[in-house]
């Protein structure tokens, strides 16, 4: 086979580069198809068959009994067989790949050259084409006096011309497509031959090519437009505050671990309220929630007697062990966080009430409550040995980063790994839809309310903890927007279904960075608002473009 075909190759020529290909590898794949027969191919079979057995209910127990124990005695043999042939079968294999890595880039690199060739031949086309179209528009309107006649003229050689770009994308497509087929071919011969277990490399290098073969500029701007204008912000911020600061740098390690440490509570903000954006809500109640477990929290963990009274009652828990008060003021938080929750998720899903309305009345409700029963005082410090205790710093890393990222696990695993999550997705995209396939809508909108809810009451908590107590209704003011802020920077789409927690994670250290490094500049925390509403507004109109693509 020659490499030094340099021309635009015609269907049965490139078929006739194939031959060889085929003709090898079809040989190969006989004996290894014969080396398997008994082997792999009858594995396969029984292991269908006793799974198929096992669903069976036509069989009475005793006859599932005996076909079971038929069928795993002919598959202990057929195992039996396959690793006597194992070695024959990798033998055979290895020849083919060898065959391929020998010889495969010489039909590959003449299908791409002659890709090329097609690719300039259009371009002269699509060119030559244009020339004439304007030229033949030009004389007829040349030849043309009336108006309306010039307009409609006008708008014919408009029409033209999209055509003639229509086509030379259709030719560009085919070429592509030619191009990846031929690339294809290689890892569909591998396949054969392997049936399917492709190494690392080779599913490495498919991933490339089908990136690069399905790569769209506007898709992929559209996706991460926002993520590479933030990024060029936070470059800029990194040369900019040395100079304004004297020196100062922020891209250190030291900062980042504190940005990681201030995001860690937001972390179970906002994959609390990614849930309900899932299913095209929201929770206007977070920072409200935040407050009264702040609250709630220092209360119960203060340091000796409470200064401050709830509804006149000044309480004590310093009986209690400290253990105990930690645990027993997590156990508040999240109980009173998904009370609330759980009454927006009801009102929500039975009188099929917007979210923005039910937890705007629990956001109410509690900033009242909470604000009237304690007279809006802070109720200081809890204990010093607590942090030490449940977030220590260990060689100058905060563990309470670990929390974060057990919460960011096991929200992962509830959304793609049960049956919970899926129903999440499923009503989310379309609520009727899902009721008539016979999922609980109530169900699961509860349920995602109830899982927001521990979520508050985990991070209540846990900001508690990292800033030393402090509990005061008015804390948490505005976090709400920052944790929806964060899903939607992160991709959770507010048209509901749409949303992946990796998102989630990336939208809160996008937020929590940007505030951190804002606040290290000294610019005022009324113009960081600026900026976050921008970047609210930026990617919810991407997200919207996005929509109405599909659509």
């Amino acid at each position: 086979m020659s490499n030094k075909i340099s021309k635009i190759l015609t269907p049965q020529e490139e078929l006739e580069l194939r031959k060889p290909f085929e003709t090898k590898l079809g040989e190969i794949q006989q004996v290894v198809d014969k080396l398997r027969e008994d082997g792999t191919f009858k594995v396969i079979e029984y292991t269908e068959e006793i799974e198929a057995v096992k669903r069976d209910k036509i069989y009475s127990k005793q006859e599932k009994e005996q076909r079971l124990t038929d069928l795993k005695a002919k598959l202990a043999q057929a195992k039996k067989v396959e690793e006597n042939n194992k070695q024959a079968v990798a033998d055979n294999v290895a020849k083919g790949e060898a065959y391929l890595k020998e010889h495969y880039n010489e039909y590959y690199d003449a299908v791409v050259a002659s890709c090329k060739l097609e690719k300039q031949q259009a371009r002269q086309a699509y060119d030559a084409k244009v020339a004439e179209l304007n030229n033949e528009h030009k004389n007829n309107l040349a030849k043309l006096k009336d108006s309306a006649e010039i307009k409609e003229e006008k708008y014919i050689q408009k029409n033209r011309l999209f055509d003639a770009k229509m086509e030379y994308q259709k030719n560009l497509q085919n070429i592509k497509d030619r191009q990846h087929n031929a690339f294809d071919y290689r890892y569909h011969l591998i396949d054969l031959l392997k049936m399917g277990n492709f190494s690392f490399a080779e599913n490495l290098a498919q991933r490339k090519e089908n990136y690069v073969y399905t790569f769209n500029t506007r898709d992929f701007l559209l996706r991460n437009g926002l993520y590479i204008a933030i990024i060029i912000v936070f470059i800029g911020l990194c040369i900019i505050t040395p100079i304004v600061k004297n020196g100062l740098q922020l891209l250190t390690l030291n900062n980042v671990l504190n940005i990681l440490q201030q995001a860690s509570p937001r972390m179970f903000l906002a994959l609390g309220v990614a849930g309900l954006i899932l299913l095209a809500g929201t929770d206007l109640s977070v920072g409200r929630m935040v407050g009264m477990g702040m609250t709630v929290a220092t209360i119960i963990m203060h340091q000796g007697i409470n200064t401050g009274s709830v509804f006149g009652h000044i309480f004590d828990f310093t009986g209690l062990p400290v253990i105990v008060r930690v645990f027993f003021a997590l156990l508040m938080c999240v109980l009173l966080c998904t009370v609330f929750t759980t009454i927006a998720g009801f009102f929500t899903a039975k009188f099929k009430m917007h979210p923005f309305i039910s937890t705007m009345a629990n956001m109410l409700v509690i900033f009242g409550l909470v604000t009237y029963s304690t007279k809006g005082v802070s109720f200081g410090a809890i204990e010093p040995s607590i942090p030490k205790m449940i977030i220590p710093k260990v060689g100058g890393f905060p563990t309470i980063i670990l929390w974060a990222i057990a919460a960011v696990v096991v929200v992962w695993f509830i959304w793609n790994k049960t049956t919970f999550g899926k129903n999440l997705y499923a009503v989310g995209g379309n609520s009727e839809a899902a009721s008539v396939s016979g999922i609980s809508v109530l169900k699961v909108t509860v349920g995602a309310f109830v899982l927001a809810g521990v979520l508050y009451g985990f991070g209540s908590w846990l900001e508690c903890i990292r800033m030393v107590g402090s509990g005061s209704a008015a804390y948490g003011q505005g976090w709400e927007m920052d944790a929806i802020a964060a899903c939607v920077v992160g991709g959770v789409s507010f048209t509901g279904g749409i949303g992946k927690i990796s998102g989630v994670v990336v939208g809160v250290f996008i937020f929590t960075a940007l505030t951190y490094s804002l606040t290290i500049l000294g610019i005022d925390t009324n113009l960081q608002f600026v900026f976050s509403g921008i970047i609210i507004l930026v990617a919810v109109t991407l997200d919207c473009l996005k929509y109405v693509r599909k659509k």
